[in-house]
């Protein structure tokens, strides 16, 4: 999984989500109305209801943030327990906000007032039903999913016990079919047991939503979107059939040169691939692989690790590099406390979380990196993409809390890759990293490397959360769980179990974010996102190399461009947003064609005369 960034805990009850009114004041058809209140609301009501609200939101962003940063820096029982006791707090908090909020969906309010009430309304991700047993049971049925995934393990035939990173580092490696078949059954051995208590905490999600008014848990996640849930699931389809055919040819290749590997037996050519063999546990990126099947002479003639040592970087002076991108685009510096409060490297004294983030601690201007770094050319990157998330959240610092947040949730993981895809070859010379650009005969294997971990993800991106709609609609019952998570990952990925699974088992729960129940839409909007804007920004820049050779840095009109869309923070639907960026409201997924069409042309080559589906 990309590295995301960390949203207070309260900020993630209230801003994951945006308003489904477009800013109308009705409540969409695909919403049931909340019950009546009994006391006849108004107009001023909601108003002294959401300033009220914004008083303890605020506060409670501030509990959260700061008890989970000290968690995940001073990892104790101690700094836990303060964690779980801010982040019930929020939750509670975050239950009643809601219930109150949708007392008003048959007031008439004016659209800024309708906007910050769905956003409270729709800000729970697994809304509790109005019962306090039923909500003490929900919370209780979360904790223990995500205890049994944290803890998972698996004991292999030779009697060594690993965990899930350990696992994730062979399948990542090795290229032994037996080892990583291993690996992939036995980190599944984890989720059966998890089955029930999923299935339960379904049954009470969409109690909750349903008292929220929504038809089920999948339409109230649908509803966050500035459209109906209806037209946004046929929205993610329509961006799908875009990118599906540049994805057929990437896997038509990918499965030849697997094919070569471990044998046309084990990897039949007319058949989905067999979903341990791509260098990952969830088969959801494939970067891993990219040894097998780079094409010939694709090295580009340069190391980024090496050059960062050749030119002394240590990890400060890496973040300094990724701020200069930002500050050459017109962009104030990172304040002080920045360099004062962030953590850059893994203390030697204890135990802390090393997945990169990037924290806005008080909704102004105490932004925090929290990493780990390695001094590679990876973590570079990486450096830039959290960055991008701590900008958007200094821009936005001005909003309302309501709107202290991405246009939609695709929006603050699409941001910070946008500034990612800017670190290319004519980037890396002109901060004096390298000396030559290479030429463009070096572009398929930059492309290829690329290819693999986006265009391969898109599909995996955008069929978590199709299955969990069947299930919470009910199109999905219990003992078809497993069936149908295959049948849409062989649908939209062409990957398939390596072996028969057992009706019984809980492949879905293997995948941190079903058992964590976060919705995952949000990662495949950002990775047809940052294209869109990528693309967008350098025409605004006056760009006139091909797309994926195109880097942003030092062009101030790219970047008063971008801080537009920032400080608008989710005020506006995104479409609005979107709007002036790229001057259309709607999403459109040519823009992953063009930046990646030599690789194209040189995929559809490579698969003359073979057979190309799945």
């Amino acid at each position: 999984m990309k590295p995301t960034f960390k949203l207070t805990t309260a900020a993630i009850l209230v801003a994951t989500s945006l308003s489904a009114c477009n800013g109308d004041n009705t409540v969409k058809n695909d919403v049931k109305p909340a019950s009546v209140a009994s006391k006849v609301l108004t107009m001023q009501d909601a108003e002294k209801f959401l300033a009220a609200t914004e008083i303890e939101l605020v506060q409670l962003n501030t509990e959260g943030s700061r008890a989970a940063w000290i968690n995940s820096n001073f990892i104790t029982e101690d700094t836990s327990a303060l964690a779980a006791a801010a982040d019930q707090k929020s939750t509670e908090a975050g239950v009643r906000f809601a219930m109150q909020a949708a007392k008003f969906d048959s007031v008439d309010v004016n659209v800024d007032q309708r906007r910050k009430l769905n956003i409270l309304k729709q800000s729970l991700v697994m809304p509790a039903p109005q019962d306090s047993v039923k909500s003490a049971e929900l919370a209780k049925i979360g904790a223990e999913l995500n205890s049994m995934y944290g803890k998972g393990n698996y004991t292999t035939e030779s009697g060594k016990t690993l965990s899930l990173g350990q696992m994730t580092a062979t399948m990542a490696t090795s290229r032994d079919y037996d080892e990583l078949l291993e690996m992939w059954q036995g980190w599944r051995t984890i989720s059966p047991d998890m089955k029930p208590l999923y299935m339960r905490q379904a049954e009470l999600g969409n109690e909750g939503a349903q008292g929220l008014g929504y038809a089920d848990l999948g339409a109230m996640w649908r509803s966050n979107y500035d459209m109906s849930a209806d037209d946004f699931a046929k929205e993610l389809d329509r961006l799908w059939g875009q990118v599906k055919p540049l994805y057929d040819d990437l896997h038509c290749y990918v499965r030849t040169e697997l094919g070569k590997t471990y044998g046309e037996d084990k990897v039949p050519q007319d058949q989905p691939i067999p979903a341990h063999l791509l260098g990952n546990m969830w088969a959801q990126s494939w970067g891993n692989i990219y040894d097998l099947v780079a094409p010939e002479n694709a090295d580009p003639g340069y190391d980024v690790t090496k050059q960062l040592a050749t030119n002394n970087y240590d990890e400060i002076k890496m973040v300094k590099g990724a701020e200069s991108f930002f500050t050459s685009l017109g962009f104030e510096a990172l304040p002080e406390t920045f360099w004062q409060r962030s953590l850059f490297t893994k203390p030697a004294d204890r135990d802390v979380v090393c997945h990169a983030s990037a924290w806005d601690l008080n909704a102004k201007d105490d932004i925090r990196i929290k990493m780990c770094i390695q001094k590679t050319g990876e973590d570079f990157s990486v450096i830039h993409h959290e960055l991008g998330h701590n900008f958007y959240q200094r821009a936005y610092q001005n909003q309302p809390v309501y709107y202290q947040n991405s246009a939609n949730d695709g929006f603050h993981e699409a941001i910070g890759d946008t500034i990612a895809l800017s670190v290319t070859p004519k980037y890396l010379k002109e901060i004096g990293l390298i000396n030559t650009i290479p030429d463009e005969s070096k572009d398929i294997g930059l492309l290829m490397k690329m290819a693999l971990d986006k265009v391969a993800f898109i599909p995996f991106g955008l069929m978590v959360d199709q299955w969990r709609w069947k299930v919470y609609s009910g199109e999905v019952s219990p003992e078809n769980y497993n069936t149908a998570w295959w049948e849409l990952r062989e649908k939209y990925q062409g990957v398939t179990a390596p072996i028969d699974r057992d009706t019984n088992a809980f492949d879905p729960g293997a995948k941190y974010h079903v058992p964590a129940g976060v919705p995952y839409s949000r990662y495949f909007l950002a990775h047809i996102q940052q294209f869109e804007f990528h693309r967008a920004l350098c025409e605004i820049s006056g760009n006139t190399d091909p797309i994926h050779r195109c880097s942003i840095y030092n062009n101030k009109d790219a970047g008063a461009a971008l801080n537009t869309v920032l400080e608008m923070g989710s005020s506006q639907p995104w479409q609005q947003a979107y709007k002036v960026l790229t001057g259309n409201e709607q999403m459109d997924a040519t823009a992953i064609l063009d930046y990646f069409a030599p690789l194209h042309t040189w995929l559809k080559d490579k698969n003359q005369g073979k057979q190309c589906g799945f």
